[in-house]
């Protein structure tokens, strides 16, 4: 090979069924929503490992990370660094680690998670539940961060 490859098109979720997340994104199943722009959104987990533990996804139902147009990657990252920043303030964890597995769901989704003790508060297999109070609680300490943190511009992303 020469490396004049064009790269392989992104392998969007061919579904009849939207995802999970699409029916979330699109309002048929509630989410505690903490971001919402043009390309991408950010909710809470319903099964957090520990609370503030927030998905970023694209709008675009794309299964596997690695077929995301670059720009969206990008866009991605750059809306789970500040939702990140948030978790961080609202909840004073050592860390806040960024998982992509993509196992659950086929939908590309970024997990935003906060380390409480060690590499352990990564493991998806340690979620728990969360009550719809909880979670609006925990919803309402980012957005408030969020809010305070970005430019006036930037902050129209931020979920009401």
């Amino acid at each position: 090979m020469n490396g004049d490859a064009s790269p392989t098109p992104p392998r969007l979720a061919c579904r009849s069924v939207p995802t999970l997340f699409t029916r979330i994104i699109d309002g048929e199943i509630p989410g505690t929503f903490v971001w919402r722009d043009d390309q991408c959104v950010s909710f809470l987990s319903i099964n957090p490992v520990n609370p503030g533990h927030a998905l970023v996804v694209p709008r675009a139902e794309v299964d596997v990370w690695l077929d995301l147009e670059p720009p969206l990657a990008a866009h991605l990252m750059t809306v789970s660094q500040m939702v990140g920043r948030a978790v961080q303030s609202a909840f004073s964890p050592l860390r806040v680690g960024l998982l992509i597995a993509g196992l659950e769901v086929p939908h590309t989704h970024l997990h935003v998670m906060p380390i409480h003790a060690d590499e352990s508060d990564l493991h998806l297999d340690r979620a728990g539940n969360a009550t719809t109070e909880e979670l609006e609680n925990n919803a309402a300490k980012i957005r408030a961060v969020l809010n305070s943190i970005l430019p006036d511009g930037q902050a129209s992303g931020v979920s009401s």
